[in-house]
């Protein structure tokens, strides 16, 4: 089967760095050529509660959409997504893009509006792939991050998985 480039959003406001760590654990299990962006903090948007941290990946799959999607409800139900005393959001894994799919795939519509809406989607987005094509608006998510105009605060962090810290030194504020 044939490979398809994926991008995912993950955002967590509960033991941030254990969840977000565990998620990219699992995510590294079933997809290839995974890189991560920056991380970054931000109030929450939609719901009351503390700060979140989110990053976007981009991977290859030979996953099917729904098969993969189904996969990303599995990985944050074993990190207490959907746990029923459960506070705040412990995983959220969203599929912002498939390839060049666009459409409603059994309720699941791509591309992600997010992307669009929400600083915390967008930056890290034109930070890990500026060139990349966004399919219904038709400009690379770098133009459409540079003209982009929501009213959000974020800011990067530091924030190491495998050794790796995927924030650049550069990013951060001086200490």
């Amino acid at each position: 089967m044939s490979l398809t480039r994926i991008f995912l959003g993950l955002g967590s406001n509960i033991d941030r760095h254990q969840h977000l760590c565990a998620g990219l654990d699992a995510l590294a299990e079933i997809l290839t050529d995974m890189s991560c962006s920056p991380v970054f903090e931000s109030h929450p948007v939609g719901i009351k509660s503390g700060p979140f941290i989110n990053l976007v990946v981009s991977a290859l799959t030979d996953l099917p959409l729904i098969e993969l999607d189904r996969r990303l409800k599995f990985i944050e139900a074993d990190n207490g997504r959907y746990a029923p005393a459960r506070k705040g959001l412990p995983l959220d894994i969203d599929v912002l893009l498939y390839g060049d799919q666009v459409g409603n795939f059994d309720g699941l519509i791509l591309p992600r509006a997010e992307i669009l809406k929400n600083a915390f989607v967008l930056w890290p987005l034109s930070l890990i792939a500026p060139e990349q094509v966004h399919p219904a608006a038709g400009m690379t998510v770098a133009r459409l991050w540079e003209n982009a105009q929501i009213d959000q605060q974020l800011w990067p962090v530091g924030f190491e998985w495998r050794g790796e810290q995927l924030t650049p030194a550069a990013m951060l504020p001086p200490i």
